[in-house]
């Protein structure tokens, strides 16, 4: 069986979000919602929807598209109307209210216009699956599924899959595949509980979290500044996520997981403790009077203007009053750098906050195993997937040491989990050299086996040493005569070192060691680009002769990778901008991961691409049949997405910019994408024939004058600085060619020449030196 079309019931946040993903895989899908009383459109609500997913998005914020264009393949309908719309459809997913009797009334119109061979999949985040199908027919029973996304679907990679026994085989296996393959999910099965395993843990925490922090008399910027980074969660701590959860939610679900879970279980006791505390009072009291979170006025932190500056500011807890937030200076949170045990252990408050909500959260986890899942794996997998936690709860009581965590909870008189008696002295992981081992309920150890088409750095080094290797870069063997060039200095920004390896990964291909090379890394970025700390140095001692080899050894690099005789293949993931970007298109084709943010963003910094990228651009705009002839049809389209410092938001967008052509691969898997990789690399290796350099017509001053006539404009017009206009002057005499004529052509050598004369020259300059400084001091850039 195979998924191809699918329908999305209820086009609320997340209901659109998921239709917005399955339209993101390439796959057509209908959304249907009620009809309004008194609509005059009867489809309002899904329109709205579509037209919410295409309003332009602030800076930072999240789109639920990765292209506009997506937005095609979705069809929007009601439940009145176009039911006749989920016939066709392979997989149907509910996402409606979080209310038994509307799920169940969706369910019956579903089974009686669902095709028999459909999937019927439901969202909820809390109620378990045998009361979702209580009532339903035993076919219904067996195509049924809980498949419960986070918010928002498209970035957070977990997927709770909840099946039973009386499941179809064919299509668990089928879900699983198209969850994991074209959503991207990492999928984890779950049992049948309340909550699954993400929100009974992670709402445990949550909820201890503003407990603790009550108790303690903390202010929300301590509490927050302790529960995020210093235990490897993000930023946002606590408080700070329920403000952009929503505070007018977490009634509802707290009311929803609490109900349907025993009275003495550790999450009602809390609940209990909460109560007693005021602090459900408070939440009342704050969604009545509009805060509920960045959607409303604020929440626990505020945005306010005084005098025409916008401040933040935070909520008293006890007074309910909103002072200006300061950060918090809790010296456990520096010491957090040493280790988990090293921030529980301090004796500051901070310290005795990060021990009260962790001991209670990890041996909580500890208790729910194989209530709520059959192994260890799972409940991390979707820990670090669901609420971006570094580490699951076991590998913390690793770092923690688990026979101290268990001396530590009877000391207290804490209840302590069977399963954390079983470990004893031992750890839940044990991962050597040859195999990754996990600990079993039994008291056994077992293999982690990954997905088929699942592969890591980490599982390549395994039981291997590196071929070649420094401090920024190191040189593996794939297998199958691939080798692999992985980048992991701080960031992956690219320096000498890098460089140095990959000269070394083109010497073993060109002397038949291997027949292909990939680059990539299990980082979160692919690379941000050149040692922007490096260039200031050089630049500030004046070591000119250091900075041009830099520049030249990084063309001459790049050059061997672009025209070699072996394939080479970029496998991207998050950030790969500046000389990053270059990496890629000095490759033969790229795998990038979806969630692949590419741009040429040197001008920020006050440069210009120099490691071959205005030289790319051209080849890349001018190969296209697509774009209008003349000289300066590409140039301006170059020119612009370069002079703006354009980043592609996703991989879809990078193949719009050109900054990937359209026969290179988008995986929607992160876990998945050197496999797609090394596949892409053995396929090139067919019948490879390295590519010859380009001669390009350029429109030369002429073309130039016309480029800087547009910046003037907007220098007046206030959207571009004075240092703009110099950088600019050199990147568009790039992009023209020089003095060049448009009867001549120029050679990708002719413009490599122009770019590293144009960094070099914008590097002696006092305000490009500003805004490297800028970046490296405080990471945005200046606009001087």
């Amino acid at each position: 069986m195979k998924i191809e079309k699918v329908t999305v019931i209820g086009a609320g946040l997340m209901g659109s979000g998921i239709a917005a993903q399955v339209a993101n895989a390439g796959l057509p899908v209908t959304m249907l919602d009620i009809v309004p009383d008194g609509a005059e459109d009867r489809n309002v609500i899904s329109k709205s929807a579509i037209s919410k997913m295409l309003k332009p998005v602030k800076l930072g914020s999240p789109s639920q598209l990765m292209h506009p264009d997506n937005a095609d393949l979705i069809t929007t309908g009601n439940l009145e109307d176009n039911l006749d719309l989920i016939s066709d459809s392979d997989l149907i997913i509910e996402v409606v209210l979080e209310k038994l009797e509307i799920k169940h009334n969706v369910f019956r119109i579903i089974e009686k216009f669902r095709k028999k061979t459909s999937i019927v999949t439901s969202n909820t985040s809390t109620i378990p699956r045998n009361q979702l199908i209580e009532g339903m027919s035993s076919s219904f029973r067996q195509d049924f599924f809980i498949t419960h996304f986070f918010n928002p679907p498209r970035y957070l990679r977990l997927l709770e899959l909840v099946a039973s026994e009386e499941v179809d085989n064919e299509k668990l296996e089928t879900i699983i595949e198209f969850c994991d393959v074209k959503l991207g999910k990492e999928v984890v099965i779950c049992n049948d509980t309340p909550g699954f395993i993400g929100n009974r843990i992670g709402m445990f925490w949550s909820l201890t979290a503003m407990v603790e922090a009550f108790k303690a008399d903390l202010t929300v910027e301590e509490a927050d500044a302790i529960m995020g980074r210093p235990i490897g969660a993000p930023k946002t701590g606590v408080f700070a996520l329920g403000d952009v959860v929503g505070l007018d939610l977490i009634p509802h679900v707290t009311e929803s997981l609490s109900r349907n879970l025993p009275d003495n279980d550790k999450y009602n006791l809390g609940v209990e403790e909460q109560s007693k505390l005021g602090i459900d009072l408070l939440l009342k009291e704050m969604v009545e009077s509009g805060y509920t979170g960045r959607k409303g006025k604020g929440g626990f932190y505020r945005i306010n203007s005084n005098n025409g500056n916008k401040v933040k500011e935070s909520r008293n807890l006890k007074t309910g009053e909103y002072y200006t937030s300061t950060k918090s200076s809790l010296e456990s949170i520096g010491v957090a750098k040493k280790g988990l045990r090293a921030l529980v252990e301090f004796d500051d408050k901070g310290g005795r906050y990060a021990w009260k909500v962790l001991s209670k959260t990890l041996s909580y986890a500890a208790s729910l195993v194989p209530e709520i899942t059959e192994n260890i794996v799972n409940i991390d997998n979707a820990m670090k997937n669901g609420f971006l936690w570094k580490k699951g709860p076991f590998q913390m009581i690793d770092d923690l040491g688990p026979s101290w965590f268990v001396s530590r909870l009877i000391e207290e008189d804490i209840e302590v989990p069977d399963l954390l008696t079983k470990v004893g002295d031992k750890n839940f992981y044990d991962d050597n050299d040859d195999v990754s081992l996990y600990f079993n309920i039994d008291g056994s150890y077992s293999k982690i086996n990954n997905l088929e088409g699942h592969l890591s750095v980490k599982d390549i080094k395994r039981g291997q040493k590196p071929i070649f290797g420094n401090s920024s870069a190191s040189l593996w063997n794939m297998g199958d005569e691939i080798l692999l060039a992985e980048f992991h200095s701080k960031m992956n920004a690219i320096d000498p070192l890098i460089m140095e390896v990959l000269s070394e990964a083109s010497s073993f291909c060109e002397n038949g060691d291997f027949k292909g090379l990939v680059i990539g890394n299990d980082g979160s970025n692919f690379s941000a680009g050149a040692n922007l700390g490096l260039s200031s140095f050089v630049a500030n001692v004046g070591a000119w002769n250091e900075a041009e080899k830099f520049v030249f050894d990084g063309q001459i690099t790049f050059m061997m990778l672009k025209h070699g005789n072996f394939p080479v293949v970029g496998a991207s993931s998050g950030l790969a901008i500046g000389g990053g970007c270059e990496v890629l298109l000095a490759c033969d084709s790229i795998q990038a991961h979806s969630e692949s943010y590419i741009g040429l963003v040197e001008v920020g910094v006050g440069l210009v691409p120099a490691w071959g990228g205005c030289k790319e651009m051209i080849t890349r705009w001018n190969n296209d049949p697509n774009q209008p002839k003349g000289p300066m049809a590409s140039i301006v389209k170059i020119f612009q997405n370069i002079g703006t410092a354009k980043v592609a938001t996703s991989a879809q967008e990078a193949q719009s910019l050109k900054f990937l052509n359209s026969n290179d691969g988008i995986t929607m898997n992160r876990s998945r994408l050197l496999h797609d990789a090394k596949q892409k690399c053995l396929d090139l290796i067919k019948d490879y024939k390295a590519p010859l350099p380009n001669d390009h017509s350029l429109p030369g001053p002429s073309g130039k004058a016309t480029l800087d006539l547009a910046v003037k404009d907007l220098e007046k017009a206030g959207h571009a600085t004075p240092h703009d206009v110099t950088v600019t002057d050199y990147l568009a005499y790039i992009l023209t060619g020089g003095d060049t004529d448009p009867t001549e052509t120029v050679s990708d050598d002719k413009i490599l020449e122009m770019e590293k004369e144009g960094i070099i020259a914008l590097m002696k300059t006092e305000k490009t030196m500003d805004r490297i400084e800028s970046m490296l001091t405080t990471g945005k850039p200046l606009r001087n």
